[in-house]
């Protein structure tokens, strides 16, 4: 697993702001599915279709917290994608907001151990590449350090001590598979990520900005 750093620029992910269409409807829902204090948004009408290439993660305590943001989402317009339920890691479902961002609640546990709550205990932020070990290398060439590695499948970055939201990479297609909907999508992936060095590009189009 490499873990090796540049000295020449230190990234780290400081924020994370979605572009959407209506601001104010997009606040309404986010104010709604409790997760507005890890993200920003700005207006933008940049052409999209498909599958932007990310989602956002949330995991929580029990199946029933999960059932919870699934059941808030939904009654502020987001649309299932797939059905909260049991799997082989424990229990999740996937949802998308009326921007078009696709969210996915898990829990790695199968049962409750105690009531729903509201409270997020990781959210991640994974984005579909098209080869995981250059996107890797390409972070870790910009200073990111790598807190997980699973060859050419899976890459996640220690998170930045100012950042709510961890960075991690997955390949495109299965993160397409993972989430049930087509891999296919062209445009803007509709993402700003806020960084603690210069502006750049990744490999895959993912746009970052220096954070404020």
């Amino acid at each position: 697993m490499a873990n090796t750093t540049s000295t020449a620029v230190s990234t780290s992910l400081a924020s994370v702001t979605l572009e959407v269409a209506d601001l104010d409807a997009a606040r309404r829902f986010y104010s709604a599915f409790g997760v507005d204090a890890y993200i920003g948004l700005r207006a933008c009408d940049a052409h999209s279709s498909g599958f932007r290439g990310f989602t956002l993660g949330l995991t929580v305590s029990g199946p029933a917290t999960v059932d919870g943001f699934v059941g808030a989402a939904v009654d502020a317009g987001a649309t299932v994608l797939k059905p909260a339920a049991k799997s082989l890691w424990g229990y999740g479902g996937v949802v998308q907001a009326p921007d078009g961002t696709i969210w996915k609640i898990a829990t790695s546990a199968k049962k409750d151990t105690g009531p729903a709550t509201r409270e997020i205990d990781e959210v991640v932020l994974l984005i579909g590449v098209e080869d995981v070990k250059a996107t890797r290398q390409f972070y870790v060439g910009r200073g990111m350090t790598v807190a997980k590695s699973f060859g050419g499948k899976y890459a996640e970055f220690v998170p930045g001590q100012s950042s709510p939201v961890k960075l991690a990479l997955y390949k495109r297609r299965a993160l397409a598979k993972d989430l049930g909907v087509p891999a296919d999508g062209t445009g803007s992936h509709r993402i700003v990520l806020g960084g603690t060095a210069d502006a750049f590009t990744d490999e895959d189009g993912f746009a970052w900005e220096a954070a404020a």
